[in-house]
């Protein structure tokens, strides 16, 4: 699992939809998720700690958590299935945890609010990311092709644990 952060929202030029973007720590890739109207707005708030006069439903959500002793561990955005994204909650009651399934838009909404971290599973990313720094990608591919250049099969025999006899 990758650990992924809310670099914004972001509107689909020809839909107008809007777009929550996650990046990893590097920077070097992006996730983006197309969500509704009604959660790019609650994660706005989130985003730039607006409070409501009165808990709108993400809100709610984290009231509740608090009053009864709960925590938001982590979200997981751990599958991609017909172009629809999947996420649990990862709560904590005491010694109790439990996983409740959620829309990665409303769980990244509520753990905006809770600071809790947001997770993506590996395969999620390959799929469905795109990569931010080509520079950077492109540098890491030519470093790997140079490396298997200089590549020699004596290197890829462990020595001192075959014996030649073994190995043949």
């Amino acid at each position: 699992m990758i650990e992924m952060k809310v670099a914004g929202i972001a509107l689909d030029a020809a839909t107008r939809s809007p777009i929550v973007l996650l990046k990893d720590g590097t920077d070097r890739r992006a996730l983006p998720i197309y969500i509704g109207q009604d959660q790019a707005k609650a994660i706005i708030n989130a985003l730039e700690n607006q409070t409501p006069p009165r808990p709108l439903t993400h809100d709610l959500f984290v009231n509740l958590l608090e009053t009864w002793g709960m925590e938001l561990e982590r979200i997981i955005i751990h599958s991609l299935q017909d172009n629809t994204f999947y996420a649990v909650l990862i709560m904590s009651q005491g010694e109790a945890k439990r996983e409740i399934d959620a829309r990665p838009s409303d769980a990244i909404a509520i753990a905006l609010r809770t600071n809790s971290p947001i997770w993506v599973m590996e395969e999620v990313i390959a799929d469905a990311s795109i990569p931010v720094d080509r520079d950077a990608d492109e540098a890491e591919r030519q470093a790997f092709r140079e490396f298997l250049s200089n590549l020699r099969p004596e290197d890829l025999i462990q020595k001192g644990r075959f014996s030649n006899e073994e190995a043949q």
